[in-house]
């Protein structure tokens, strides 16, 4: 079953942004205007029935991503309470 054109355009243009660019869902999901739900859709199932090939490259980036997703998470979380210590010393 082949799908939609359109559907099947978002779906590789997302897989070759990740691709290229080892972004992340959320990351896709807002540079293409789509939710994470779509992107995530498109990369599971149906990325498979376009192009084997892509999909391999997209799943090794999400591979990667998810190791390094607590990295990330911190890195986060440290920037948050810098900003708030800098607030308390304005405040004073």
């Amino acid at each position: 079953m082949r799908v939609n054109r359109a559907i099947e355009r978002r779906v590789m243009k997302a897989a070759e942004y990740i691709a290229e660019h080892g972004a992340t869902v959320r990351m896709t999901a807002s540079v293409l205007g789509v939710s994470k739900s779509t992107v995530h859709k498109d990369m599971e199932t149906r990325l498979p029935k376009i192009s084997s090939a892509l999909y391999k490259e997209v799943q090794a980036v999400f591979a990667k991503n998810k190791q390094e997703r607590h990295i990330r998470g911190g890195e986060a979380t440290r920037r948050r309470y810098a900003r708030m210590r800098e607030g308390a010393h304005d405040a004073t």
